[in-house]
């Protein structure tokens, strides 16, 4: 049986690894030890925080429904459960779209919202 060296497959490894660390700093962009190293961190941050990003909107969506509901005298709170009272079944990211671009349709929302009791 012939001997088999891995240089090329190891070297297609390396290559391969090193192109995901373009555009880190220092010796992480071009030393394989380092790179690993770093790639290994980055790769488990993107991973946790895509599942965090999923939370942060959820929170400034809510931030903005608050600020946008408070002058008309309801606060976020009541403003959900009385959506939820009329069956209307509006998200947070499309109530929040909302405020921005079409304001009376929102404004119109509230109203309603308000009425539920």
């Amino acid at each position: 049986m012939t001997r088999v060296k891995k240089g090329a497959s190891a070297h297609k490894h390396r290559k391969h690894l090193l192109k995901h660390a373009k555009g880190f700093k220092y010796g992480r962009k071009s030393k394989y030890k380092l790179a690993k190293d770093a790639l290994r961190h980055a790769w488990t941050y993107s991973y946790r925080d895509r599942k965090v990003k999923k939370r942060d909107f959820r929170q400034l969506w809510q931030l903005q429904i608050n600020g946008a509901v408070r002058p008309m005298g309801i606060n976020y709170s009541r403003f959900i459960n009385g959506l939820k009272k009329k069956g209307i079944e509006l998200d947070r990211k499309i109530l929040a779209e909302l405020i921005q671009a079409q304001p009376e349709v929102f404004k119109q929302i509230v109203e309603e919202a308000r009425a539920a009791k």
